[in-house]
């Protein structure tokens, strides 16, 4: 098992934006919109360890449609939904996101996938400085888990949030964390991720 050091970490947090987020809105998550504190919990940490926070924002165009086998599971995204300058890609205001922190905006589920995420990671805290990925956010079964299980195989150590990670049901929440547990990284609660923060061995 290896072990977390915080100053070899960073934290991203996945598509806590306002269309995944607040009420009524096109890809509402109920449970991401719960676990906000939870969330703030360790974005608040991270920043008190200096250690870098990451959000990603999934966009779609109302030009192209740049994600069309996405939109082929969900037509409603054809016309709606998480729309490049909108509000809707907007962070949400419970997470406090900052101009100093670092943005990947990103058109898949998997963050790593033709965006600037590795060179981020391979240059934020130095030259190929960052080992681990502390992920929170939203949809855990889908960009959350795409990104661990990416984030692994480009051999990052991958600290997964479990209370800080949003599903659309319980069932699919249980079945991802078994999945990274198992096969993708470890599993931890904001407890063991906040004393990692400060420096306890994790």
């Amino acid at each position: 098992m290896w072990n977390f050091d915080a100053t070899s970490s960073v934290l991203l947090v996945v598509d806590m934006q306002r269309d995944f987020v607040e009420e009524g809105r096109p890809m509402e998550v109920p449970m991401a919109r719960e676990r906000i504190p939870q969330m703030r919990q360790l974005v608040d940490g991270a920043r008190a360890a200096d250690v870098p926070v990451i959000f990603t924002q999934h966009v779609l165009y109302d030009a192209f449609d740049i994600s069309p086998l996405e939109t082929s599971n969900n037509p409603r995204l054809l016309t709606e939904g998480m729309r490049a300058g909108s509000d809707g890609i907007e962070i949400v205001d419970g997470l406090d996101a900052r101009a100093t922190d670092h943005y990947v905006q990103k058109h898949r589920y998997d963050a790593f996938y033709n965006t600037n995420l590795e060179v981020l990671l391979n240059t934020v805290r130095g030259y190929r400085q960052v080992d681990t990925l502390v992920i929170a956010g939203t949809l855990t079964e889908v960009c959350c888990e795409s990104t661990a299980r990416s984030a692994f195989m480009r051999d990052f150590k991958v600290a997964f949030a479990g209370e800080s990670t949003g599903a659309l049901s319980e069932t699919a929440q249980a079945a991802t964390l078994d999945a990274i547990t198992k096969y993708f990284g470890r599993v931890m609660d904001n407890a063991e991720i906040l004393q990692g923060f400060t420096g306890g061995a994790r």
